[in-house]
Parts: C-alpha cells; structure tokens; sequence
C-alpha cells in the first residue's frame, strides 16, 4: 500500500492527529505537543515511504522505525493503528493499566513497535545497530529514527551519530523533530542545539532541512535520502508543538498534559 495523492496523504495526517487527541483524551493525560508536530511525518513514512506489511508485522525484511523521542507514543499508535496494525478504537485505551498502549512504546505488546524507547537518547544507537545488520546480511532494509530536538542535549546522540558517519550508513535517515519546544521551555533557552544541521554535517551526515509540515518536501527528502550513498542522511524537520490545534500550537505546557 503505496499512496502517492499529496491531497490523500494530508487526510492520512489529519487521521493521525484526531487518534492522538482521542487517545490523549482517553488517558487524561500524555504528550500532544510533540505528537501532534511529528503527524506530517509519520504520514509520510506508514503510507508512502517504508516497506511494511501489518499482516507480516515482524517480516525480516521489513523497514524499521525508531521512535527515539518514545513520549510521543501517542502519534506512532495513531500511525500503525490507521495503517492497520490494530483497531483505531484501541486508541482510546492509550495509559490504561490494562491495555497494551502504555505511555512509552513497547516492542513486545504492540504489533509495528520496533522499538521499546522511554528513556531519551537510545534511538540512533539501536538505529545504528539494525543498520549495520541490514549491510552485514545484505537485506536491504531502511532504517528510520526520530529524535526530539530537546532529545539531542543528550550526549549519547552524538556518540552515536560518529557511529553512524564512521560505518558509512546510507540506509539509515534520522529524522530531527525541531518543534523548538521541550518540557522546560525553549530548546534555545535550555540547552541550545543549534545550529542543528551544521552539527549534522559536520558529523558527517549529508543534510537536508525541510517544513516538517510541507508533505510534498517530506517526500523529496525522503526520496534523495534513500539516493544517497556513502553516508547517512539527516532530516532536519521544522515544525509547530501542538500542529493542527490551534490552542495547543507552540505552547510549552502542551509538552505534557495530563487533565487528571
């Protein structure tokens, strides 16, 4: 299941959006902010770029995603639930004690998870790892990692992305989510990263920065990524904390919101 409609791969994000608020609602609690900035983009990827099968949920030969940024749990359910993995109406039970939709992903109870991700910073090093698999055994697989730009303090990150310049991982793209908020405030106030793609080349990634709400550039940088060789790419993706609710659009507090 390829779609390549823009129009139709809009609608798709806007389905992911109203499962996160559904699901968000359900728990009274959660992360909608940075969720809701992330939709465009696992649009993009569920339903136009990765080789994913929900009927072979741990086919091999499967493209891989890592949600690093794992507090954005809502937003990957609200993707692999619309894409089939699992019936949209799960949603609603996301931080039940009794469901399989806890507040951080995990692997082993929820069908297109592959990875268990909670604490920060662990996603390009399991990145990494499938990757290097994927060239050892020849099987070709993309490897997809979404990091938080509050996420890239984390010093591990870095370690990792040598890791990832120095064994030449071209089927690897790390997607930054840079919604330039976090829990305490602005990343530029907290801990600047900036200038995040800078960082990137200079560790040796071919960069691309795009609107991280623009599909047609999600798709175009999707597509050199998957052209270029020898290197790792990394996207780094603007985008609006809290996209597509007005009253939750560049607002700290929707970083974590909890209504109990």
């Amino acid at each position: 299941m390829k779609i390549t409609d823009i129009e139709e791969l809009k609608k798709k994000a806007n389905d992911i959006r109203i499962g996160i608020i559904e699901a968000v609602y359900g728990a009274k609690s959660g992360h909608p902010g940075g969720s809701l900035s992330c939709a465009d983009i696992l649009a993009v990827l569920y339903f136009n770029q990765m080789h994913i099968d929900p009927r072979k949920a741990r086919d091999e030969a499967r493209d891989r995603f890592i949600l690093s940024k794992g507090h954005a749990a809502p937003a990957l359910y609200s993707a692999l639930a619309n894409r089939g993995y699992f019936d949209v109406e799960e949603l609603k039970n996301l931080r039940h004690i009794d469901s399989n939709l806890q507040g951080h992903p995990d692997m082993n109870k929820v069908p297109g998870v592959d990875m268990t991700s909670g604490s920060l910073g662990q996603g390009l090093s399991v990145a990494n790892g499938i990757a290097m698999s994927s060239k050892l055994n020849s099987r070709g697989i993309r490897v997809y990692c979404l990091l938080g730009d509050g996420e890239i303090e984390e010093g591990q990150v870095w370690e990792a992305a040598m890791t990832s310049s120095h064994y030449k991982l071209d089927n690897l793209c790390v997607i930054v989510d840079n919604n330039n908020l976090q829990i305490d405030g602005s990343v530029e106030d907290v801990m600047s990263p900036y200038p995040i793609d800078s960082k990137f080349k200079a560790f040796g990634f071919n960069v691309i920065n795009i609107d991280g709400h623009n599909i047609e550039e999600i798709i175009k940088a999707f597509n050199i990524a998957k052209e270029t060789k020898g290197k790792p790419t990394a996207i780094i993706a603007k985008t609006i904390k809290g996209k597509g609710v007005s009253f939750m659009e560049n607002q700290v507090r929707m970083a974590w919101k909890s209504t109990k």
